[in-house]
């Protein structure tokens, strides 16, 4: 199918089509957007943003102290139940505005389905499962799951079946095969989040995928788009999904810095790095997230592996 085709295909809440005189990127009338280079925020914490008692006590636990700028930007908005087109640099914390919006709102109910979370790759899937997990640890009648492919399909149709979460996490191409088969059912369907849109919308097989899943569930919903690279030109078809979107782009590489964030860089040779690592474990303190965890990232699996 052509692309233009697909654009055509595509569900529009708006009959009028956007202005094509305007500048380059400007936000449609009436469109609230956020645009601009940011502060650190250190005024305020997760519990002015008033949410529920089981989500602050898993949030404490996790060791996060402040929100980031993108999430004093879009939780208040999210949590309202407002549809939200966010672009901002990986590391800013925007998986955790939807998993805390939809954690917010949630009222589950057995068998019913009410939050579709959507990403491009299983790995990105398995990872915003765990982030459900963390912060509802307080929350024991929600259930979440994850779909993606690669693994036999009737162990997520036996989930489905027997322990039907609320909340589903997966990637389209899976998640449309379990629509298609009658096992998952979105007419209860609440909250549609898509993590990367733009990964997805670019690709026409896996857009094409989400339009179809789109077109299962009910008109009235959260629709809730994040990515970290959201071009001016892919922006015009994630509103075709929305309805009136608060919308927060940092578009600038400048504006695109983690306040807060220190860095620092050893010049060694290979020889030297393994033992500067563990002097420089011995000697540092985490803070932030899950204490005494941490990440370290190499250039190929070999290394990784090896190391």
């Amino acid at each position: 199918m052509a692309e233009t085709d697909v654009d055509n295909e595509l569900l529009d809440y708006e009959e009028d089509e956007e202005p094509q005189g305007g500048p380059e990127g400007d936000a449609p009338a009436g469109k609230k957007e956020v645009k601009g280079s940011y502060v650190s925020i250190h005024s305020s914490g997760f519990r002015d943003f008033l949410l529920k008692p089981e989500l602050l006590r898993a949030i404490i636990d996790c060791g996060f102290e402040h929100p980031s700028e993108v999430q004093h930007e879009c939780i208040p908005q999210a949590i309202l139940g407002m549809d939200i087109l966010c672009q901002a640099k990986s590391g800013m914390g925007k998986t955790a505005v939807f998993v805390l919006a939809t954690l917010q709102q949630i009222e589950p109910v057995d068998g019913q389905v009410c939050v579709l979370v959507m990403c491009h790759t299983r790995e990105l899937a398995f990872q915003i499962s765990k982030e459900y997990e963390r912060f509802s640890k307080y929350m024991p009648a929600v259930k979440a799951a994850v779909f993606f492919g690669g693994l036999f399909i009737k162990n997520n149709e036996e989930v489905l079946k027997n322990n039907c979460p609320h909340i589903v996490v997966g990637t389209p191409g899976r998640i449309l095969a379990l629509i298609n088969n009658k096992t998952l059912n979105l007419k209860h369907l609440k909250h549609f989040v898509m993590d990367e849109c733009d990964k997805m919308l670019e690709q026409l097989d896996m857009r094409r995928d989400v339009q179809n899943i789109f077109r299962m569930t009910p008109h009235e919903k959260q629709v809730m788009m994040f990515s970290a690279t959201l071009s001016k030109e892919i922006r015009p078809v994630c509103r075709k999904f929305m309805q009136d979107p608060m919308e927060v782009f940092v578009d600038d590489e400048t504006k695109l810095t983690l306040h807060g964030l220190q860095q620092y860089y050893c010049k060694l040779t290979d020889s030297e790095k393994n033992r500067k690592l563990f002097d420089l474990l011995d000697v540092l303190e985490f803070n932030q997230g899950h204490s005494g965890q941490f990440l370290v990232f190499l250039c190929k699996r070999c290394k990784c592996i090896c190391s």
